[in-house]
């Protein structure tokens, strides 16, 4: 019966293109064709915008998000419970919702003018610390108590207990969580083009409204993405196989 269905399958699956392919009007991202080029040239443009806006706000959510797990890895309940109430606030907000109250709202409380760069930055920042503070807690807390005796053996105060013996092995284990959210980061970077950002998506959206070909422009928006994502991943496995290359020399 399955011998059956994959031949159907294929069949249909031709019938509709073959059907659709009439319709088509590949000829706007064609490279062969001047037009082509000028507007595969423009969609590429806002390639720099994304991996910028990526970068600076992973950078700032790892930082926050390792400030925000120290506090709640504490023995002080305090401490313990604002982290814990950081982290499921900021969870529970929709990173969409969140950039449009960052533009819109943040100026009029700050009382500071907010560019659209900055107030994408600040809202996936600030939803990825979040994150990044589980991440760090958890891969803090899979470390062995052992190492924690070691370190106060040496006379290390807490700060270089963390700094040379816990967070280097914590890193190592959370390397391909931290790889995940940069890829995370990646993809949420299309929702700040609601705010005007002139990243890939906004782009994208710019030309269909000129061309009216969503069909054709987003397919490369989409081939975009997945080679921009697949060049991270490669990436970052790279790192994780250097890193357990050191760890075993």
């Amino acid at each position: 019966m399955a011998r059956i269905r994959t031949p159907l399958v294929l069949i249909l699956l031709a019938a509709v293109l073959s059907g659709c392919s009439a319709n088509w009007g590949w000829y706007v991202v064609n490279p062969a064709t001047k037009n082509g080029a000028i507007n595969l040239s423009f969609m590429l443009s806002g390639l720099k915008y994304t991996v910028l806006l990526s970068l600076t706000a992973i950078v700032i959510s790892v930082v926050v998000g390792l400030l925000v797990a120290l506090p709640g890895l504490s023995n002080n309940r305090g401490l313990r419970l604002m982290s814990r109430t950081y982290v499921e606030i900021v969870r529970a907000v929709p990173i969409l919702v969140l950039i449009l109250w960052v533009y819109y709202g943040l100026p009029q409380l700050s009382g500071l003018s907010i560019s659209v760069f900055w107030a994408g930055v600040i809202a996936l920042a600030l939803s990825d610390s979040a994150f990044e503070a589980e991440i760090f807690r958890a891969g803090i807390q899979s470390i062995a108590k052992g190492q924690y005796e070691a370190a106060h053996s040496i006379s290390l105060n807490y700060r270089d207990t963390m700094r040379y013996v816990i967070l280097p092995q914590a890193i190592r284990r959370i390397l391909p969580a931290l790889g995940n959210q940069l890829v995370y980061m990646l993809k949420m970077s299309s929702l700040v083009s609601v705010i005007g950002m002139q990243e890939l998506t906004r782009k994208a959206n710019e030309l269909v409204v000129s061309e009216y070909r969503p069909l054709e422009i987003y397919t490369v928006l989409v081939l975009e993405y997945l080679v921009l994502i697949l060049i991270v991943s490669a990436g970052v496995r790279w790192l994780e196989r250097r890193m357990k290359t050191d760890e075993r020399n």
